[in-house]
């Protein structure tokens, strides 16, 4: 792929209206101040689908991705992830004593019913990481949007409990421009227009998910 086609596929994902509609869906969100911190709870039981199953759709990718390079660039996410060496600074575990420090019960983190949309969205990740076209469509959109995602969940934890210090977003704050630059260099090497085009609607699928995700959430929680 030359670097015109390369930057093609980037922009036609970071340029996309369903990465908009997300971050609308975060930004009404974010924007009610008066949340319960049982509704809070909603948000967190649900959120830590997806996150427990994250490192698994990594490592999967990595099985799948013929090329050393992209295996590379997804090591790296799944090495922070995980803790980079450090078990206790794994981000499901961070995002677990940083919510029962914040007052919240660990059932109401990590022991929450899936919503359907909430199936759908870790099937989703499951499905794509079959495929290491799908699963890179996949990985660039969910990094370019997860710190407006974890910042989201955050400002509410914070206008609810009162806490200041969130570990779990801090480690996204300092860890999460290393995942956008290895989630774009996946994107690199050389791809045909049609390997091209599974990538971006790959990257679309993940946004419609997420929308329906959040979407759910707030039904329940409204």
């Amino acid at each position: 792929m030359t670097a015109s086609q390369s930057d093609y596929t980037l922009e036609a994902l970071d340029r996309n209206d369903l990465r908009k509609e997300l971050i609308g869906e975060l930004e009404e969100l974010r924007s009610h101040k008066q949340l319960s911190k049982e509704q809070v709870a909603v948000v967190l039981g649900q959120w830590y689908h997806p996150l427990h199953y994250f490192p698994v759709f990594l490592s999967r990718l990595i099985a799948v991705s013929p090329r050393i390079e992209i295996q590379t660039q997804v090591s790296r996410i799944l090495w922070q992830e995980l803790g980079s060496g450090d078990s206790k600074n794994a981000h499901e575990l961070l995002y677990i004593s940083t919510m029962t420090d914040a007052g919240f019960e660990r059932d109401q983190i990590a022991g929450a019913a899936p919503f359907e949309n909430t199936e759908r969205l870790v099937a989703g990740y499951e499905q794509a990481s079959e495929g290491f076209l799908t699963g890179l469509g996949f990985l660039y959109s969910t990094e370019v949007a997860d710190l407006a995602m974890v910042s989201s969940i955050g400002k509410l934890v914070r206008q609810t409990s009162g806490t200041r210090a969130l570990p779990w977003l801090d480690i996204h704050i300092a860890q999460e421009p290393d995942h956008v630059e290895s989630s774009s260099q996946t994107l690199r090497p050389s791809f045909a227009a049609e390997e091209r085009r599974q990538i971006i609607e790959s990257g679309e699928r993940m946004w419609s998910l997420w929308i329906d995700f959040f979407k759910s959430i707030k039904e329940a929680i409204y």
